[in-house]
């Protein structure tokens, strides 16, 4: 039974029992079902609200599930990625600093057999001669 059917019922009782209001108990009685019924319409329009707001937030949960797909992808792509990482651990990385902007630019083996690699930072095209690393080996060699 709701709190509005049961404060229905009080009145209902209230009634039957045919209380005189002109009499301060009766009066009273009157009064405090009154601010009963108060009291109970007030919570079901809080519950109805919460309601409401409880789906609001599953909806926007449920939106930014999928943009967080869309951004991230799923977490078993995820973990395939993260595998493919661990499998390229071995390849060797390289690091510059840009003379444009000085920021530290890092690239695999493949961007240094390219010659050249574009600054994320400010696009700046830089190109790294290989010949001059092939004779200081020759020498180490020699050495």
């Amino acid at each position: 039974m709701e709190i509005t059917e049961k404060v229905a019922y009080l009145k209902g009782l209230a009634e039957g029992m045919e209380l005189d209001t002109e009499k301060k108990e009766g009066k009273l009685l009157s009064k405090i079902i009154d601010v009963l019924e108060d009291i109970a319409l007030e919570l079901e329009e809080i519950r109805e609200a919460q309601e409401e707001l409880g789906d609001g937030l599953d909806a926007v949960s449920d939106d930014l599930e999928d943009v967080e797909d869309l951004l991230f992808g799923d977490d078993e792509e995820d973990e395939e990625d993260f595998e493919d990482l661990d499998e390229d651990e071995d390849e060797a990385c390289f690091a510059t600093t840009c003379p444009t902007c000085a920021e530290q630019i890092f690239f695999d083996d493949s961007v240094l057999e390219d010659g050249e690699v574009i600054c994320p930072n400010c696009g700046e095209k830089l190109e790294f001669d290989l010949n001059s690393l092939d004779s200081d080996d020759e020498e180490d060699e020699d050495e």
